[in-house]
């Protein structure tokens, strides 16, 4: 898989130090950016700026209901156009298995033009069952399929014997990921606490679980939380959750063009100064 190269404003006087940042098409260093109601002219200049730094946009939460059907298409043709996988929140997905239209719901997915669907159970249950159904029933309809373990409610906390069993068999099923719940906030839930610091032990345990860090999407909307999963899982770690806004920093920091990772990438490059 080819890495990123310095060939934008600087190409050919200053090479991004950090060497190891794989380009897209790639199946390690996902950015998903989540869209809480971007306008077809916002999404279009995000796009302009920064599409080759993102890989999926999810349209936020249920919000996707609200959008009338030709923007929606007109937003996800757009992203199409510049190599972004777009698919609705995983709650509009729960509302669907909830009332029982799912076979609807796909069907209205693919008119819409997504692209992938997110099998989640953040505020439903679904026994191991349902939730190997629906995998496979998206996936049946073209659909690629992200998984995700996790709840929103902050009372309920992830057990990891039982969520690295269930990231392995979402895999095994065929999800092509398993997202890590971190909500738009980033606190209270997934690997955060209440002021958005990481769990570092029970990440620690996730990760060494499951083994290939790059079958995770983190979502981590906070800054700080990419500069500590950049810092110690490395450039290419899967997030998600990332605000508009905050792509280019995020891809900064991902190549060294932050103090944060940069001091990292001078470590172990030859002094030429």
């Amino acid at each position: 898989m080819s890495t990123a190269n310095s060939n934008g404003a600087w190409h050919s006087v200053v090479n991004l130090p950090e060497t190891r940042r794989l380009i897209k098409p790639r199946t390690s260093g996902i950015t998903m950016v989540i869209d809480k109601g971007l306008g077809l002219r916002e999404t279009k200049d995000l796009l302009e700026m920064a599409a080759d730094h993102i890989d999926y946009l999810k349209i936020a939460f249920g919000s996707s209901a609200l959008y009338s059907p030709e923007i929606m298409k007109s937003k996800i043709s757009l992203a199409k156009d510049y190599n972004v996988q777009v698919y609705p929140g995983g709650t509009l997905f729960e509302i669907a298995v909830f009332q029982k239209c799912i076979t609807d719901f796909f069907k209205r997915a693919k008119e819409l033009g997504f692209t992938y669907i997110e099998v989640s159970e953040g505020t439903i249950d679904l026994s191991q069952k349902d939730r190997k159904h629906y995998i496979q029933a998206a996936l049946s309809e073209g659909f690629g399929v992200l998984s995700e373990i996790g709840k929103k409610d902050r009372s309920i906390k992830i057990e990891p014997h039982k969520a690295i069993e269930q990231i392995f068999i979402d895999l095994e099923t065929g999800a092509e990921k398993v997202i890590i719940e971190g909500r738009d906030s980033g606190q209270g839930v997934g690997i955060y606490n209440d002021q958005g610091k990481i769990n570092e032990l029970l990440l620690e345990e996730l990760v060494k679980g499951v083994g290939e860090v790059s079958k995770l999407i983190i979502e981590a909307p906070q800054t700080s939380q990419h500069n500590y999963l950049l810092v110690h899982l490395g450039p290419n770690v899967n997030l998600g959750n990332v605000q508009p806004h905050d792509v280019l920093t995020l891809e900064s920091t991902r190549v060294g063009l932050r103090g944060d990772t940069l001091k990292h990438c001078l470590k172990n490059a030859p002094k030429s100064y």
